[in-house]
């Protein structure tokens, strides 16, 4: 039975995926807020999931440090001592973030880019971790889009509290790449499964429509919305980095991600909504 380590106690991902693995594994959960961790004995441990960082606050020119500090040194740090202390496999977990993308298709062929602070701290990481990759100590990176589920943070609360106070909502038809907890959850079972070394970009099987999200999350609670493409024009008048990140497109090109199926779109949304 592989013994897991993660990275990052109470965090939402660290959290879902510790009770994901819960049954066949044993699954230890460590903090990274302060220095105790350094004293933790990793050897006992096939397998470190490094999921600690920062992510949705804003940045600012104070805080940018603390991005690389915590982002990029300490996610360093961390896979070094799992491989001296000799773990097996080391899962980092990175972000879409990487590309510096608002908006578009990412392909084979689009370069990493990052626009921010936490895009730029999750790929010097990324760099600096695959260093360390040899034949006894496996790097996992995983770049996921958005992801949500039950207790997520980020656009999807929003959207879900909109989608229960407006009667009616844009319809817009776009696309965004975006992955179900549990979805998630399970694409890392199935690493961990088959000690898997690389760069991987899961995604639901289904890209998302955002019109289509908040009328199943009204549907989930008995409230039916209106959708309309009356409202459309007023989106252009709207913050330009607010709009794209709602109702642009930006996708992973099925072809080079990993489409899981597993729960699908639908019934994620009920799962949300009513767990």
């Amino acid at each position: 039975m592989k013994k897991i380590l993660i990275t990052g106690k109470n965090s939402y991902i660290g959290t879902s995926v510790e009770k994901w693995l819960s049954n066949g594994y044993i699954i230890d959960t460590i903090d990274m807020k302060d220095s105790t961790w350094r004293k933790k004995d990793f050897s006992p441990y096939d397998v470190v999931f490094h999921v600690a960082g920062i992510a949705h606050i804003k940045e600012t020119k104070k805080n940018r440090n603390l991005y690389f500090g915590v982002n990029r040194d300490l996610a360093y740090e961390t896979a070094m001592k799992a491989k001296k202390e000799g773990v097996k496999q080391f899962i980092f977990l990175s972000s879409m973030s990487v590309y510096g993308l608002n908006k578009g298709i990412i392909d084979e062929n689009t370069p990493v880019n990052p626009n921010s602070a936490y895009g730029q701290s999750k790929y010097e990481a990324e760099k600096l971790i695959r260093q360390l990759e040899d034949e006894s100590f496996i790097v996992t990176i995983i770049r996921p889009p958005m992801v949500y589920g039950k207790g997520c943070k980020g656009n999807y609360p929003k959207l879900a509290a909109l989608a229960l106070k407006t009667p009616i909502f844009p319809r817009v038809n776009n696309k965004r790449s975006m992955i179900y907890i549990d979805n998630l959850s399970e694409f890392v079972k199935q690493l961990i499964d088959n000690c898997s070394g690389g760069i991987f970009l899961p995604q639901n099987a289904d890209y998302v429509n955002t019109s289509e999200m908040v009328r199943l999350i009204a549907e989930a609670h008995g409230k039916k919305i209106k959708m309309t493409k009356l409202l459309n024009p007023v989106l252009k008048f709207m913050n330009l980095g607010i709009v794209n990140k709602v109702f642009g497109d930006l996708v992973y090109e099925k072809d080079i991600s990993y489409n899981i199926d597993f729960i699908s779109f639908e019934e994620s949304i009920k799962r949300t909504e009513n767990s």
